[in-house]
């Protein structure tokens, strides 16, 4: 997977904006304003992204390649390597756990302005 891919997808999402608010390199794609991803620009190797927490323990336990979020809640975030160890679509279906369960965070009024 590469950063390009990675990123027209996450902005596919309706509502989904980006940023680099801790520095020029830390890439953060939003939904109402919530971040769902964090990945660095310069060297992708491993996305954080948002997970229920029994579904982590199961992930990190069928694959060595996701871990605890770096610099994250250990309990919420997942480190996801895309170094190919990690299948590409199983890496995108947890961009869609993610967004789902920040989008599910926000008010019911702010979820009908991103997806009425």
């Amino acid at each position: 997977m590469t950063l390009t891919y990675y990123r027209d997808y996450c902005l596919s999402k309706a509502g989904t904006s980006e940023d680099t608010p801790f520095d020029e390199d830390t890439l953060c794609f939003r939904v109402g304003g919530k971040i769902f991803s964090i990945c660095s620009i310069s060297v992708f190797d491993f996305v954080n992204l948002k997970c229920d927490p029994e579904k982590s323990l199961e992930l990190r336990e069928q694959f060595p390649g996701i871990t605890p979020g770096y610099h994250m809640n250990k309990k919420w975030w997942n480190s996801v390597r895309v170094d190919g160890s990690i299948p590409d679509n199983l890496i995108l279906e947890l961009v869609d756990h993610s967004y789902e369960l920040v989008l599910s965070s926000l008010t019911k009024k702010e979820q009908l302005l991103i997806r009425p």
